[in-house]
Parts: C-alpha cells; sequence; structure tokens
C-alpha cells in the first residue's frame, strides 16, 4: 500500500480523464500523434510499425487507470484490520459482480456494444471495487465512533 496522500493525486487524475472523456464524446476532442504498434489492424494490418494517430482514447483510458489505481492502492489515514478485512471484501464482491456482468453481456450484448463493454470494462472492477470499499468502510468508521 502507498501513502493516503496518493488518493487525492489519483482522484485528480481520473477528473482529469472524465474531463477529457466529456470533451472526447461531447466535442470530438482529438490528440493527433505518431506511436509505435506491436500489431495494428485498423484499415490495414501493420506489425512494427508507426504511424500516427488520434491518441485521445488511449491517453483517457491511461489516466483513468492510473487514477483509479492509485485510489485503490493508497492506504486510509488511520488503516486498521477492520479496513484491510473491509478491502478484500471489497475485492471480493467487485470481481463477483463484474463476473455476472460480463457473463451478461457476452449472453446478451452484440456488435458495436459488446466492443464498448470490452472497453469499459477496463475500468469496471477497479471502479467497482472503489465504490464497494467507500460503502465498506463507511461501516467501520461508524462502528470505530461508537
Amino acid at each position: 500500500m502507498i501513502n493516503y496522500r496518493f488518493k487525492y493525486f489519483g482522484l485528480a487524475i481520473v477528473l482529469v480523464a472524465v474531463a477529457f472523456t466529456v470533451l472526447y464524446f461531447g466535442f470530438n476532442f482529438r490528440f493527433e500523434m505518431t506511436v509505435f504498434a506491436v500489431h495494428s489492424a485498423f484499415f490495414e494490418t501493420k506489425m512494427f510499425a508507426l504511424f500516427k494517430t488520434n491518441f485521445a482514447d488511449e491517453l483517457i483510458l491511461i489516466l483513468y487507470l492510473t487514477g483509479l489505481a492509485l485510489m485503490m492502492f493508497s492506504k486510509e489515514k488511520n488503516e486498521g484490520v477492520g479496513i484491510m478485512q473491509k478491502r478484500h471484501d471489497a475485492m471480493r464482491y467487485a470481481f463477483f459482480i463484474n463476473l455476472l456482468i460480463q457473463l451478461f453481456v457476452i449472453l446478451f450484448i452484440y456488435g458495436q456494444g459488446f466492443i464498448a463493454f470490452l472497453v469499459l470494462n477496463l475500468i469496471n472492477l477497479p471502479l467497482l471495487y472503489l465504490v464497494l470499499f467507500f460503502i465498506m468502510k463507511r461501516g467501520v468508521n461508524v462502528q470505530q465512533t461508537q
């Protein structure tokens, strides 16, 4: 676990990612740059190639993953055994819920919707974990103050 202050830095990165997401979908935000690809199959298949592309979507996902990871792996200000148990429980439930969502999508979503889910699934597990941990952690904090 890393210092609890990294949680705030992670939150700031996630908020930047949200802003870029709004710009990307709402205002067609583009960030053109040359990238190196081990494999690319868009208009033509390329291996180990440099080419120019809109890097905005990759940048947004990198920001989400970095910010969420910092938030996930940051300690609480006062972290005890109860909090650590809630971390384990939250991860277990997040994994199970994510698995159920994946099964549902595999069975009932097709085409572009399925591809969109695959992209969203990159941040789904960390996001579920953080939400569940926040909810479970509140219960520990209430018990400690009584």
